[in-house]
């Protein structure tokens, strides 16, 4: 089976979690999609939801469907976000941000009773970090954030260097106006350590850590769905 298989399969076994009246959160990124699409059949099919977007990317595909997005300042709490993830570690201890709207999606995530997790088998992973960990920094003296991003690092024994994420050879600007650092931190012995660190540093808006936020993960696999719990 595919990874694109797989994560249609995560996806659309989401649908299944989502309960009439729901206020719910719609995630970003590929597998993300399948969810969305879940969504509005189950819409069309009858089910009265409330939908709030982790990103513009999501709320054009939602709203390509026929889906309305309400703003999350509209809604408040919400029952349940949906959402794909770049790795999953052990405890669903995660890494985000891939594409490129980690804060966003923090925000909602932090906004749900519930957050599932859905991916394909390869995000399974023992040690977070084979990912590079997305950092979102204010553009404003974006040099010496990055000085200090580095000195974080260091104490964590992350030798590696922040990179800048581009695309179309321009500096890729997240929704909120940020730019995007990706460390290819190779292993992350520490991760609430680092977290924390990061989260303390002037400059950044945050980074792509999502720990003790998912309660259920949904894994697409050879053999059907997999479901882990913290």
């Amino acid at each position: 089976m595919s990874a694109d298989t797989q994560k249609q399969a995560a996806g659309l076994a989401a649908i299944d979690h989502i309960e009439n009246g729901m206020k719910v959160g719609l995630g970003t990124g590929s597998t993300a999609a399948w969810f969305v699409k879940a969504v509005a059949d189950a819409v069309q099919g009858g089910l009265k939801l409330t939908l709030v977007s982790t990103s513009n990317q999501t709320t054009h595909l939602a709203q390509s469907l026929g889906l309305e997005i309400r703003d999350i300042n509209d809604v408040g709490k919400l029952d349940v976000c949906v959402d794909g993830a770049d790795e999953i570690g052990a405890g669903l201890a995660l890494i985000k941000g891939g594409g490129g709207a980690l804060l966003r999606e923090k925000l909602i995530w932090e906004m749900a009773d519930r957050c599932i997790v859905i991916a394909d088998a390869a995000k399974h992973v023992a040690t977070l970090g084979a990912f590079a960990l997305p950092i979102e920094v204010e553009p404003f003296a974006y040099k010496g954030t990055i000085n200090r991003i580095c000195d974080v690092l260091s104490e964590f024994d992350i030798a590696k260097l922040p990179v800048l994420r581009k695309k179309g050879g321009e500096p890729f600007v997240t929704d909120g106006g940020n730019l995007i650092f990706d460390v290819p931190c190779g292993a992350i012995l520490d991760p609430s350590g680092l977290a924390s660190a990061l989260k303390a540093t002037t400059g950044v808006v945050d980074h792509g850590l999502f720990l003790d936020l998912a309660d259920i993960a949904l894994i697409g696999t050879d053999s059907g769905v997999d479901i882990l719990h913290p």
